[in-house]
């Protein structure tokens, strides 16, 4: 576990130090807008609000995932692991937040909120995922650039959150994209 631990670091601190361009001002906002599921929850009110039945499903979906995996990971997970959070002196302070998070960072709850939000969507319709995925990705970067989480965090979110989505089908399974036919017998009716 050390040699995970030592590369998480390294990798955490390559981050840090790097520069993307054009990123500053708009991870650290991206990070924000994650911040309590807002980002995810509103996504789904616009998808309810479109009329579509699958983007209805695809939405109540998202948000069940993620109210899910975010009580997973940021009470059941968090609780138990209790790692510290990264140090924050090799991250620019341009790109720091306000108000630096105090919970365990593993798992990321971010990392897993954002994987469940668009694993659920791809669920009921891929292009809904397709659209979201992007999105999610920035979410789950924005948490090691902003030097809240190590990528090994963010990661294991993601996992979280995507396994987590994936067991909604159990007590929840798809829409069909059409509806199932009556099946026939081999036996002729009486007039």
């Amino acid at each position: 576990m050390g040699a995970l631990n030592d590369l998480d670091r390294e990798l955490f601190v390559r981050v840090a130090v790097r520069s993307l361009r054009g990123a500053d001002p708009w991870l650290p906002r991206l990070s924000r807008a994650a911040d309590h599921g807002v980002l995810w929850l509103t996504s789904a009110a616009v998808l309810g609000a479109t009329g579509s039945r699958t983007a209805r499903r695809a939405a109540l979906r998202g948000v069940g995932s993620v109210l899910l995996a975010s009580a997973t990971a940021n009470i059941f997970a968090k609780g138990a692991t209790r790692r510290p959070r990264p140090e924050i002196d090799p991250v620019p302070v341009v790109r720091r937040l306000l108000r630096q998070p105090v919970s365990s960072s593993f798992p990321s709850g971010h990392s897993a909120s954002a994987a469940a939000f668009a694993t659920g969507l791809a669920l009921e319709s891929p292009l809904l995922g397709v659209v979201a995925a992007p999105v999610a990705a920035g979410v789950m970067a924005s948490r090691v650039y902003v030097g809240v989480h190590y990528p090994g965090d963010v990661l294991a979110g993601a996992a979280l959150g995507a396994a987590v989505a994936a067991l909604t089908l159990r007590w929840w399974p798809r829409l069909a994209a059409a509806p199932p036919s009556a099946a026939r017998t081999a036996d002729a009716a009486p007039a």
